[in-house]
């Protein structure tokens, strides 16, 4: 039961659905208590289906007119044998779920409802076992594998960004948390002048959602994506992107800790520009003039930034995205592994942990359609001759490390050996025949110095990452190809 919502509202508005819902079931006076437990899994399921947070029971109210004709069941007297119906009931329904009676006089009459939570990371079993809504009765899940399937796929795609964060909001506090305008300014869209169409416009993303009160919700996805300020959402503060400035190689001083509080669809080219704006640069003289160039591409940090935010893990507790700039590298971490074998990062179908999240983003820009973005850090750190991007990832993290090492000879033997490999990945993918030219032109060092590109190739050979296409062509003849084409 949710503290401060108000109940007889709500039965209002679920007593004016034409027919009952999945998520919604109306009786009289039926107090058994095994059907209560069926009816709780059945409805949960349902509602998870539905895309509904809650699932409805209701006494007292007739389930053809929906009129209040009052019911004589009294939930916090009855009881299965020696326990009390509600702790029965929550020992055999598993996983636990925050189902909550509520009583209420209604024109003089006695109803009962019982709010249950929607099914949110697994189907909610009574007594072992799932039940769902096929028309008006309760079956078992097992006998419906399609619908089953379908319940657990759903499970994967809401688990974290489609959640609800914020509940029982007036229109007016919804534009308080939300940047309403923010939406329209990323898209380049006129601002509608009423506040109704802009929470329409949101409404329609997902961000928000109309409870069944009246009131108004916000998703996870909405909160992340326009929050004015991500502190007002406690279990998302932490999901804040956070940059950091060492002032050398190690973790010991910072010299900069910014953290972005508002939502990435916001903060995101702020979020760039402070990164860049802590990474050192040079001077170069072109035509002339002298012009400052990065340490890093643009373009590869920004990659970096985004695909820290779309692949977290947003289940993950008590943490979120961090950029670190260091002396020597940038680092970008973010909470959850690696999607996708990390020697086939280069070229796997793309996958992303918070689909809708990355859908939004790539109609704002902020990310690509196509791939996962590692390809064009790859392009960026090639234009600057520097080692390809690290990937690091184990069961609660993944790490992108971008070197800032201009001299080969500083480079690590396996960050060159890594860098022959992508770079052979990249031009495989592009249909461009990898020999030791190309990976001289990759490198940025001199024809005279091939014979250092021909031990590299040899030891990424000996390490399996890549093959020679045909051994029986002379060591200036050959072509190189990556170890899974």
């Amino acid at each position: 039961m949710r503290t401060d919502y108000d109940y007889s509202a709500l039965l209002s508005i679920l007593r004016s659905y034409s027919a009952e819902e999945d998520w919604l079931e109306f009786k009289v006076n039926n107090s058994d208590p095994q059907r209560i437990g069926e009816y709780i899994s059945a409805l949960s399921n349902s509602a998870a289906l539905e895309n509904h947070p809650y699932a409805y029971l209701v006494w007292g109210v007739d389930d053809s007119t929906h009129k209040v004709i009052g019911t004589a069941f009294k939930p916090f007297e009855a009881k299965n044998g020696n326990q009390d119906l509600s702790v029965w009931l929550a020992a055999k329904t598993s996983p636990r779920i925050a189902v909550g009676f509520v009583e209420l006089e209604v024109d003089g009459k006695h109803v009962v409802l019982l709010e249950i939570p929607a099914a949110s990371s697994s189907p909610v079993r009574f007594d072992r076992e799932a039940y769902i809504r096929i028309g008006s009765h309760n079956q078992r899940l097992s006998d419906y594998p399609e619908m089953e399937r379908e319940l657990w796929r759903h499970f994967d795609r809401n688990l974290g960004e489609k959640r609800v964060v914020q509940e029982g909001l007036s229109s007016g506090a919804i534009v308080e948390l939300i940047a309403t305008e923010a939406y329209f300014v990323v898209q380049g869209l006129p601002i509608p002048s009423s506040a109704d169409l802009q929470l329409e416009k949101l409404l329609d993303e997902d961000f928000v959602r109309k409870d069944d009160n009246g009131t108004f919700s916000i998703t996870v996805l909405g909160a992340l994506l326009f929050a004015r300020n991500l502190s007002a959402f406690p279990s998302l503060a932490s999901k804040a992107l956070r940059i950091i400035r060492y002032s050398g190689t190690g973790r010991v001083e910072a010299s900069n800790d910014v953290t972005l509080m508002q939502g990435y669809a916001i903060s995101f080219e702020n979020a760039c520009a402070t990164v860049n704006g802590f990474i050192s640069s040079t001077e170069e003289i072109g035509g002339g003039l002298r012009k400052d160039r990065k340490a890093y591409p643009e373009s590869a940090i920004r990659e970096v930034i985004a695909n820290i935010i779309i692949h977290q893990d947003l289940t993950a507790a008590g943490s979120g995205p961090v950029v670190e700039v260091f002396s020597d590298r940038v680092e970008g971490t973010n909470p959850g592994s690696l999607l996708v074998p990390l020697a086939r990062i280069i070229d796997a179908p793309p996958r992303a942990r918070n689909e809708a999240m990355a859908a939004f983003l790539r109609r704002v820009r902020v990310c690509e359609e196509r791939g996962s973005g590692f390809d064009r850090m790859e392009a960026g750190m090639e234009s600057h001759h520097l080692p390809s991007p690290v990937v690091e990832t184990d069961t609660g993290f993944t790490r992108i490390r971008l070197w800032g090492l201009d001299d080969l000879r500083d480079w690590p033997k396996d960050v060159r050996i890594w860098t022959c490999y992508i770079s052979t990945c990249l031009k495989y993918i592009e249909s461009i025949p990898v020999s030791n030219s190309v990976i001289r032109e990759r490198l940025g060092i001199s024809a005279s110095n091939s014979a250092v590109v021909s031990r590299l190739l040899g030891e990424a050979i000996e390490k399996g990452y890549i093959k020679i296409e045909d051994e029986s062509k002379g060591a200036k003849a050959r072509r190189y190809l990556p170890f899974w084409a």
